[in-house]
């Protein structure tokens, strides 16, 4: 018998292979709640980091209120994410706001809904940000961080640009046209970088850290700003094509110790997506055809990059298994979705070498970056059911629909 991989959590494998729905044939999400509670809970067994969950790595409202329970604040960058926030009942004190593109009206917006901690990433951000407080008069300052752009001799592919040029925050040099007094109705204090996605060492991530210390300290202080906080961002990897690389989530918080002490600021913070939810997340997807082209085994499943996208975007796949049981040997198939494009593969992947039609794959650490970040509706294919499963049982959040249900 075939031993599932260590990503998948057997306690989830009965009622997997129990549930049948027509409703669900062409692919729907799984998110084990239980592990992901239990897998918060880890991360905040420390002192040193304020934790925030970047919603666009999930926006579910279960997954927002496991890490409400846990004690995660919300990074939101757009209108829907606040609301999907808010409407959860979370308090929008412990709401940040990032994105690259906040117009007047959408800051205007968020402040009347009491938000009050803000990443800026432009001086026009600043400037419209410092206009909309003075126009309300009554409102306390918000919370303002200035978001960096730093770059480094050696530059590498990476999904938030690395060292390539973004439109995700300023270079030191126009932040330094600021001066913190002329803002008089905001209270600058801190500054936000991050340039670097899904890594995958512990050692590069505190070089990286490390290197940021100096220019960071420096502007602050070429702007008059007192530096209480520092915000890191992100970027803490996954390893998607088992090849043994796990980050070590104690000696990160032995590292950002010492990021925090050498930066001397109050409060260090992290913004987590893939690294807080994407294991407890599984996408289940039947195999729709079978066969033999040039001398390479192909699968075609009922869905494809229009529910998983990333890897497409990544090139890299994610892990997959056979749902049910196998003895057979395995193979390695290239496996492609429905769509009329090249683009729709989902990886070169082992399976035993006995899959067929109608098996049932299931894809791992889709709890982040899975269901909103794709493109359903290429092709008209329907939208995935999403559940949750906990205490045992598998529960529908949302219901899959059918093309119609958004067709015009």
């Amino acid at each position: 018998m075939t031993t599932k991989p260590n990503w998948f959590d057997t306690r989830i494998e009965d009622a997997l292979l129990a549930h049948q729905s027509p409703d669900d044939e062409q692919g729907y999400f799984v998110y084990q709640l239980d592990d992901l509670k239990e897998h918060l809970e880890q991360l905040q067994q420390q002192d040193v980091i304020k934790l925030w969950f970047a919603v666009k790595a999930n926006p579910l409202s279960k997954i927002i209120q496991t890490l409400d329970s846990a004690g995660f604040n919300f990074d939101v960058a757009s209108a829907g994410e606040l609301a999907q926030v808010l409407a959860q009942g979370i308090s929008p004190d412990r709401v940040l706001n990032t994105g690259p593109a906040k117009s007047k009206k959408q800051l205007t917006a968020f402040v009347n809904l009491g938000v009050k901690t803000f990443v800026v990433e432009s001086l026009n951000q600043l400037t419209w940000l410092n206009e909309v407080i003075t126009e309300q008069g009554t409102v306390e300052r918000p919370t303002v961080l200035l978001r960096v752009q730093l770059q480094w001799p050696d530059g590498e592919k990476n999904p938030l640009g690395g060292n390539s040029l973004t439109p995700f925050g300023l270079s030191v040099q126009e932040w330094q046209k600021v001066q913190v007094s002329d803002y008089p109705n905001l209270d600058i204090c801190g500054l936000h970088i991050f340039q670097w996605g899904n890594m995958l060492s512990n050692e590069k991530m505190y070089s990286l850290w490390g290197q940021m210390v100096a220019p960071l300290t420096s502007l602050a202080n070429d702007i008059g700003m007192e530096l209480k906080i520092l915000d890191l961002g992100g970027g803490l990897g996954i390893d998607y094509l088992n090849e043994g690389k796990q980050l070590s989530w104690q000696q990160i918080i032995a590292d950002l110790a010492d990021i925090k002490a050498q930066s001397g600021v109050e409060e260090l913070w992290l913004e987590l997506g893939r690294f807080a939810v994407a294991e407890c997340g599984y996408y289940v997807v039947p195999v729709v055809d079978r066969k033999m082209n040039y001398a390479q085994e192909q699968l075609v499943l009922a869905a494809g990059i229009n529910h998983i996208i990333r890897p497409a975007i990544t090139e890299q796949p994610f892990p997959v298994t056979l749902l049910r049981s196998s003895t057979a040997p395995s193979q390695v198939f290239d496996i492609h979705g429905p769509l009329c494009t090249s683009m729709d593969k989902l990886g070169h992947l082992s399976l035993p070498d006995d899959v067929g039609v109608d098996d049932k794959l299931v894809f791992g650490y889709c709890g982040a970056y899975g269901f909103t970040e794709s493109m359903p509706f290429f092709l008209c294919h329907q939208l995935a059911a999403e559940y949750v499963f906990q205490a045992g049982a598998l529960i529908e959040v949302r219901p899959a629909q059918p093309a119609t249900s958004y067709l015009a």
